[in-house]
């Protein structure tokens, strides 16, 4: 239950860990993307979280009992990321403000410790304002951003934590 006094960001993670608690596979994460799709239509909200000063990567919550992180990110100029996973997570990218360009991945060989795995281009689509998308464990994608970016992640788990492995791209045939 949410007092008046509730902060919108704690009403938003609130109703995340309900959703979380309720189910915490693909259904639960259907109603975080339906919440954050409210998030990202709410101006105040994303002056308040995404502003000049916000670093690339903040956290702005992380649920004690449940695990999941929501972060902003403001990238104030191009930026790039190789392809990845978010290994035994997933994670919720949801676009404030500029867009991203997202590649998803098909692996071609798995990675490990020692080895990178290797991957293909799938497809390629923009994330413009409001736009969301939802990376179940083992989705691999990657992020392009050609100028200033601003967003709202919500991981599973706080990938700061998390070892990943390397993937390489393979060059179509």
């Amino acid at each position: 239950m949410t007092s008046a006094a509730t902060s919108p960001l704690q009403q938003f993670a609130n109703a995340c860990h309900d959703a979380l608690k309720a189910d915490p596979g693909p259904k639960g994460r259907r109603q975080i993307c339906a919440l954050l799709a409210d998030v990202l239509k709410d101006d105040n909200f994303i002056a308040a979280h995404l502003r000049d000063d916000t670093a690339e990567r903040h956290m702005l919550y992380e649920d004690p009992e449940l695990g999941f992180c929501i972060l902003a990110h403001v990238y104030h100029g191009p930026k790039a990321s190789q392809p990845h996973d978010h290994a035994h997570s997933w994670a919720i990218y949801g676009q404030g403000r500029g867009e991203t360009h997202m590649t998803d991945w098909e692996k071609i060989e798995p990675a490990s410790a020692d080895k990178p795995g290797k991957v293909r281009s799938s497809r390629t689509y923009t994330l413009k304002p409001g736009m969301l998308r939802l990376y179940n464990e083992g989705d691999l994608h990657s992020p392009r951003r050609d100028g200033p970016t601003r967003l709202i992640r919500i991981e599973g788990t706080n990938m700061e934590k998390v070892k990943r492995f390397e993937y390489k791209a393979v060059a179509e045939d």
